[in-house]
């Protein structure tokens, strides 16, 4: 199985479902960011600190596996020049959407995280990628693609799931609500599940996941070059995750380019 076009493709059922993560944001919100009152997230709730971005006015950002209407539009609106690069088609449609309603200039770009190769070295000064990884096999070309493309004092900001989240079975959380320790780490759908449980999930067009290691999220990182100058934990909202009453399940990190 092709994973690339596999997720692509449950992305772009995922926008025909209205999954939360691929609903445009208001013209309001846009306006607000216009005068300067903006946030966005890397982690499913808490905004990313202001202080991680710096002046964006007239700077070059890379939404990296960030489409959906959301990140990349609230930044255009706040004056930066954004690009809103995606695996998913439809994705990418959520952010042309806004920035049509909107008046916005977004440069809209399909591809894989793993190949930026469309871009020059140096290109950019900060790279926002909101948690997505889970749904990339490998991460080392990724950390080294936005180090390639990040300008020397540029800044990676990512979000990041726990590789702990993996260890339970995830149908006896979503079926029985509980929480049951299955799997080992690394995990990876294509391998850690049985043949009959992978079958179903591509049935259902579900998008394939893979934990990796915190060593591959924040190690990768520093062997890419990066510093490692910000660092916060963020949870679910507890409707959606049981884990999320014992510990926060998301982590985001902020890092340099010397």
């Amino acid at each position: 199985m092709n994973i690339q076009e596999h997720n692509s493709a449950a992305w772009d059922k995922a926008v025909d479902e209205a999954d939360k993560w691929t609903l445009p944001v208001s013209s309001d919100v846009i306006e607000r960011a216009r005068l300067g009152d903006w946030q966005v997230i890397l982690t499913p709730e808490k905004p990313v600190p202001r202080d991680w971005f710096g002046d964006i006015a007239g700077k070059e950002i890379l939404c990296l596996a960030s489409g959906g209407g959301q990140q990349a539009p609230i930044l255009a609106a706040a004056g930066a020049n954004v690009t809103s690069f995606d695996n998913s088609a439809k994705q990418l449609e959520q952010d042309k959407f806004v920035a049509d309603r909107d008046g916005l200039n977004i440069r809209i770009e399909k591809g894989d995280a793993a190949d930026l190769s469309r871009f020059a070295d140096a290109s950019f000064d900060l790279v926002l990628n909101p948690c997505s990884n889970l749904f990339m096999p490998d991460l080392e070309p990724v950390w080294r693609e936005c180090f390639r493309v990040l300008r020397p004092g540029g800044h990676l900001l990512a979000g990041i799931l726990k590789p702990v989240v993996f260890v339970f079975d995830r149908f006896e959380e979503e079926t029985n609500k509980r929480l049951v320790i299955r799997h080992s780490i690394p995990y990876s759908d294509a391998e850690s599940l049985t043949a009959n449980e992978l079958a179903n999930l591509i049935e259902q067009g579900e998008p394939l996941e893979y934990s990796h290691t915190l060593e591959e999220q924040i190690g990768g990182q520093i062997d890419a070059g990066f510093y490692i100058t910000g660092f916060y934990e963020d949870y679910w909202p507890k409707s959606d995750n049981l884990l999320t009453e014992y510990l926060p399940p998301f982590i985001a990190t902020r890092a340099l380019k010397p």
